[in-house]
């Protein structure tokens, strides 16, 4: 997988249970994966269609770094499927646990909001990964 971006859990982040709200962890989720998206893609116009799943193992405390992974699961006409994983980092060893993960799928659009086609090239790239 491949390392995407980080967040750093802050008390506004913390729900009464001195966790980090799932919610919170869900935008986080799929802003990294909308960047993953667009980055396979090759453009902005990506669309969170459907998280499937998402499995909550470990609590996310404040002060806690959150690393976000990814990698492409399929290729659709006009979708994209990525399985993303996030782990809580430890800066004092550089250790990392997994505190969640789920999978999400994007769909390209045009500029006036209609489903659009994944390039030919990207969906040559990825031809082991279409479904």
């Amino acid at each position: 997988m491949e390392f995407l971006t980080k967040n750093l859990c802050m008390a506004k982040d913390i729900g009464v249970h001195g966790n980090l709200f799932g919610g919170t962890m869900m935008s986080w989720m799929d802003e990294a994966g909308a960047m993953l998206a667009a980055k396979v893609c090759k453009t902005n116009k990506m669309i969170t269609l459907k998280f499937e799943e998402i499995v909550f193992k470990k609590p996310v405390k404040e002060n806690h770094h959150v690393h976000f992974y990814g990698e492409v699961d399929s290729v659709g006409n006009t979708s994209i499927t990525l399985n993303l994983v996030a782990k809580r980092y430890d800066v004092y060893d550089g250790s990392e646990e997994e505190v969640c993960s789920t999978r999400v799928i994007f769909v390209r659009i045009s500029h006036e909001g209609k489903k659009r086609s994944i390039d030919s090239e990207v969906r040559e790239q990825y031809k082991h990964k279409i479904k």
